[in-house]
């Protein structure tokens, strides 16, 4: 079939079936469609976009294109997570060792950051010694010794999307829903699991903005995951400001420390409370209250801080981190403190623009090459909804260069808006779906 008629199809409004699909994505793959017929496709799909038969058959080629990880020989239920991103999400650094300890096997891949997104990845080798690039035996071994297993995403799982996400991003096709649920989902389907929670985020910080596209996106990749018989649920969570108060490597592995030891900032405790809980619930467990409960007592009782520290220890960390990371971190050399020249009420807390500024500090990347400095960051002392006072500290600046420091600080006083009118923080959770 022509390729050619394939895309016209489309262009006019017209579902693709499984074997054109199948003779689009894989010749693109392999060479034989060029960038410009698949781009031409690409947008396309983003103006007509493609119905639930396509987004499945979209998703099943893509898994088809790499190596699928099967984890059927480990004993016990493995539940999976995914974030769509934001800004001082390291709810993973949490949920994990909680799931683990509950007796699930939490075997998950994980991405770097790029742009005002920080990566799960990029935290985890801000520990010393920590080793991301676990090949898929050693990967499954771990996940059946402790529980928890974490490694950077191969290149030979969902190479179709890899391909196809490359040019999207170049050809303004990034931000269709079909086109975000299939990327997404060929990932997680790839690996095996009976369960997996999405924490689909809106907000300034995010990359949905707006609650009913959430929805809707949240609702295809629930849809793809339960076709392909995996117990899948969404949580519908806030990125109009940070979450938590430290945005930056090292910085938000502490908080996530400090979180499994009790005392995390109480979004973020609530959030990872909440999705933990979920997950146990898309494992297996019976009811939201049962998992609520377990989640607090493996928190209270010590047993997920040593599950953290199993699992650092395992994949090269030191031994009994949570307790000697002050140690092992390398403190950056410049903290100066952000004030605001006015008083009132915090109105807005622009989560892109600190995530941004973090980035430019040396804590993300602007290209895939950038080399992170771990420690380097922010920490958001004011929150929407609270109230300041003139020459007040909001927010504390960490950094190695004093003149990028000072560059920064302008920057993030501007991603305060304070006023007069007191305004309600936003909820931290919209919906579980």
């Amino acid at each position: 079939m022509r390729i050619y008629d394939i895309i016209m199809k489309k262009r006019n409004g017209f579902p693709n079936t499984r074997e054109e699909l199948d003779s689009l994505i894989m010749g693109f793959v392999e060479g034989i469609v060029p960038d410009y017929q698949m781009a031409a496709w690409l947008m396309a799909v983003y103006f007509n976009h493609l119905n639930a038969e396509e987004r499945f058959h979209l998703t099943e080629i893509m898994i088809e294109s790499g190596d699928r990880i099967d984890l059927s020989s480990i004993k016990g239920r493995k539940i999976d997570k995914h974030s769509t991103g934001g800004v001082g999400d390291k709810v993973t650094l949490v949920v994990g060792p909680i799931v683990a300890a509950a007796g699930l096997v939490f075997a998950k891949l994980s991405g770097r950051g790029l742009g005002h997104t920080g990566g799960t990845i990029d935290k985890l080798e801000s520990i010393p010694g920590f080793v991301t690039s676990l090949d898929i035996e050693q990967f499954k071994r771990q996940a059946e010794r402790i529980g928890i297993a974490l490694a950077g995403q191969t290149a030979q799982v969902a190479v179709a999307d890899k391909k196809l996400y490359a040019l999207r991003d170049l050809t303004a096709t990034v931000d269709e829903i079909s086109l975000i649920a299939s990327s997404i989902m060929s990932k997680k389907l790839a690996v095996d699991s009976d369960g997996i929670l999405l924490d689909v985020k809106i907000g300034t910080g995010a990359f949905m903005k707006d609650l009913d596209g959430a929805k809707t996106l949240a609702r295809a990749m629930i849809d793809l995951g339960r076709k392909n018989g995996r117990a899948t649920k969404a949580v519908i969570s806030d990125m109009n400001q940070p979450l938590g108060v430290s945005v930056g490597n090292s910085l938000e592995v502490v908080e996530a420390i400090d979180t499994l030891k009790g005392r995390g900032p109480q979004d973020f405790s609530s959030l990872c409370r909440i999705i933990a809980g979920q997950m146990l619930v898309a494992g297996g467990m019976k009811s939201e209250a049962d998992a609520l409960r377990t989640v607090d007592r493996l928190i209270l009782s010590g047993e997920a801080l040593r599950k953290f520290d199993e699992f650092v220890y395992a994949q090269g960390g030191p031994e009994g981190f949570s307790a000697s990371y002050a140690v092992h971190f390398k403190e950056a050399e410049i903290v100066e403190e952000v004030r605001t020249s006015v008083s009132g009420y915090v109105q807005s807390v622009d989560a892109e623009s600190i995530g941004l500024i973090c980035m430019r500090l040396g804590a993300g990347r602007e290209r895939k090459e950038d080399v992170i400095d771990p420690s380097v960051g922010i920490r958001i002392l004011k929150r929407i909804g609270d109230r300041v006072e003139k020459d007040e500290v909001i927010a504390v600046i960490y950094a190695n260069d004093k003149r990028n420091a000072d560059n920064e600080a302008k920057k993030l006083v501007d991603s305060f808006v304070i006023s007069e009118q007191k305004t309600s923080p936003p909820p931290i959770v919209y919906e579980v779906i």
